[in-house]
Order: structure tokens, then C-alpha cells, then sequence
């Protein structure tokens, strides 16, 4: 297991804070009902930074190349992660709603003890399809039309 990156955010932030690393796809637990493998690994770097209005955030930039399992077969399906997000760190619970209440950016709950490779998986989790799969005709086993027509056909022909 790779170590955890834990940061007080809002010292980040003031301080210009820039983390940047790899991530291997086996420290990513939640991801794994979703991996077909668990070789390989992503890029990150999260920066701390002040936005436009000059509110506390971080940028977060996530790369690489990971297998998941298509919904349809439960074959090898390669998904790029591209992820580039900024979140706006709210102070408190109020500032928090508040911002879900806006057309802002996303927004997390600053706080002292931030895990970044948890914040991470978040990002990646939220980025993914609804439904991993091939497109049609793309998956490794045939679609139930052809397995109708080759039944027919099979059947017909004994």
C-alpha cells in the first residue's frame, strides 16, 4: 500500500500548495468491483490555488489508463481517466449548502486532516459512465440478436 497524503487544506491553499505523484490502481479499493484488473496506475497533482472571487480551492489533474469490467460481457474494457476539476473549499457546513445552492463549482467541507488519494478515488468514482460497457457491438461475446439467429440457424440445420 502506498502511503497517504493527508493535508491540513486551507494551510495548503495559503501556502500554494502542489502535490503531485502516482497512484496504483490495487490502493484504490473502492474502484475494485469495478476493475476488470488491478494493474497499472494514474497520475495526479492537486494544486492549491485562490479562484477568481478569490475563494480557497484545489485543482485537481487526474491521467492514465485503467481495465474495467464491461457491464454487458465481463470483458477487458480500457477506460482513459482524464480529470480536470477545480473545488471550492467551504469553511463550514452553511458555506457548504450555500455553494450547492449556487451555479459555482463543486464545493467539499475544508478540513485540517484532508486525505488527497481518498479525494482522489472520489474524483475518479464520479467520473466514470453510469453503465461500464463496450458500445454495441463491441462486446466479446455476441449480442442476444445473433445468439437468436445462430440458435435458428443451429436448429434448423441438425
Amino acid at each position: 500500500m502506498s502511503v497517504r497524503i493527508v493535508i491540513d487544506s486551507l494551510n495548503f491553499v495559503r501556502d500554494a500548495g502542489v502535490r503531485h505523484g502516482k497512484i496504483s490502481l490495487i490502493d484504490l479499493k473502492r474502484l475494485h468491483d469495478l476493475l476488470f484488473d488491478q494493474n497499472g496506475e494514474l497520475t495526479f497533482q492537486v494544486t492549491g490555488q485562490l479562484d477568481e472571487n478569490d475563494k480557497p480551492g484545489l485543482y485537481l489533474e487526474i491521467q492514465g489508463n485503467m481495465q474495467l469490467t464491461c457491464q454487458r460481457c465481463l470483458g477487458k474494457l480500457l477506460h482513459c481517466v482524464d480529470v480536470n476539476t477545480f473545488l471550492l473549499l467551504a469553511k463550514s457546513e452553511m458555506e457548504l449548502n450555500q455553494v450547492d445552492e449556487d451555479d459555482t463549482p463543486d464545493a467539499i467541507l475544508a478540513a485540517p486532516d484532508l486525505d488527497i488519494i481518498d479525494l482522489i478515488e472520489d474524483e475518479i468514482l464520479l467520473s466514470l459512465p453510469i453503465s461500464v460497457r463496450h458500445a454495441e457491438g463491441e462486446c466479446s461475446i455476441p449480442s442476444s440478436r445473433e445468439n437468436i439467429i445462430n440458435s435458428k440457424t443451429n436448429s434448423l440445420h441438425p
